[in-house]
């Protein structure tokens, strides 16, 4: 059985620790990153199933690089779920016109985000034929 890679992008050690030990609990393979620089390291020798995106890192914020990710063709298939703890009206619909696929605010739930993971996965083999 093919072992499902995430990478979690957040400037926040907290919660990095946080996201991977849930992720990791589920069976999944994690990568972190900090920033954007880091993100895009990974990504040289990385391909993972999945991306999760903090909106707000240092420097280049995770939204301009969804939109840097989207441009180019190798992560296509790829969804990337931005993380923010930002809730307000239109923010969603920011992230999404980013190229996000989803959007999950922080704090983020323990009780119920391997669930939420689980439904973007599949949304990905849905859309691969899959």
């Amino acid at each position: 059985m093919k072992i499902t890679r995430i990478l979690i992008v957040d400037d926040s050690t907290d919660n990095l620790d946080l996201t991977r030990l849930l992720l990791e609990t589920e069976g999944y393979e994690v990568w972190t990153a900090e920033d954007a620089p880091q993100a895009m390291s990974v990504l040289e020798s990385h391909r993972p199933d999945l991306i999760l995106m903090d909106v707000q890192l240092p420097g280049m914020d995770g939204l301009e690089l969804t939109r840097r990710l989207r441009r180019e063709r190798a992560w296509d298939g790829v969804p990337i779920v931005a993380l923010t703890a930002y809730a307000m009206r239109g923010d969603e619909e920011k992230a999404r016109s980013a190229g996000c696929d989803g959007y999950v605010t922080k704090p983020i739930d323990t009780r119920t985000f391997g669930q939420r993971v689980r439904e973007y996965l599949r949304e990905r083999r849905a859309m691969q034929g899959g």
